[in-house]
């Protein structure tokens, strides 16, 4: 087994089945799936100095495998001295095999290593079945020398391609996203609450 490509190949050799059974999917191609991840980094600070524009996008090239696209201010700001066109971000959007290969890293490697992690909130899903996830420090990942760089926060979101919230869950759940564990009171509420 490719170690790169193993949260893939798990997808493909037993989580469409456990998903089709589940929610009694007679078609396999209606089965839900992650269509691509986006990860964002903020990056204020490089309008004052260029090279905090450089450094950032090697950092977030190294934690994703692909190069960034820079994220332009809109509009202008007197009081942050922010003109339109200044870059303000970083973004990279994933798709198949890096996202596979991220995702794996991210379940497997990074999330555990954060202080006092218990488990992502189950409430962090949009109404289109997508899940976003915020990380304060990128310090986390093992690709970033601290001795290097500045620790920046990142915005992950999974984009899947269901817009029901409970087969997103359960997708991203076999996945080895680490929830937090609830109890079934909790959980009741919640399906109750969303109209389950």
């Amino acid at each position: 087994m490719n170690k790169n490509l193993r949260l893939k190949e798990k997808y493909e050799g037993e989580i469409i089945e456990k998903l089709a059974q589940e929610f009694g999917i007679t078609n396999k191609m209606a089965v839900p799936k992650v269509n691509k991840v986006i990860v964002n980094m903020g990056i204020g600070d490089a309008v004052k100095d260029k090279g905090v524009l450089e450094q950032a996008r090697n950092d977030l090239a190294a934690i994703t495998g692909q190069l960034p696209t820079t994220r332009a201010a809109k509009v202008s700001v007197a009081s942050f001295s922010l003109r339109q066109g200044m870059p303000v971000g970083l973004k990279v959007t994933l798709r198949r095999d890096r996202m596979y290969a991220f995702l794996d890293k991210l379940f497997s490697v990074v999330l555990p290593r954060l202080r006092d992690f218990r488990g992502v909130s189950v409430k962090s899903f949009d109404k289109n079945g997508n899940y976003t996830l915020g990380i304060e420090e990128s310090m986390v990942f093992p690709e970033i020398d601290l001795a290097k760089t500045k620790p920046r926060g990142l915005e992950i979101t999974v984009v899947t391609s269901t817009d029901d919230n409970k087969k997103a869950r359960a997708l991203l759940k076999y996945l080895g996203m680490p929830f937090v564990k609830e109890d079934n009171t909790n959980m009741r509420k919640e399906n109750k609450e969303a109209g389950k």
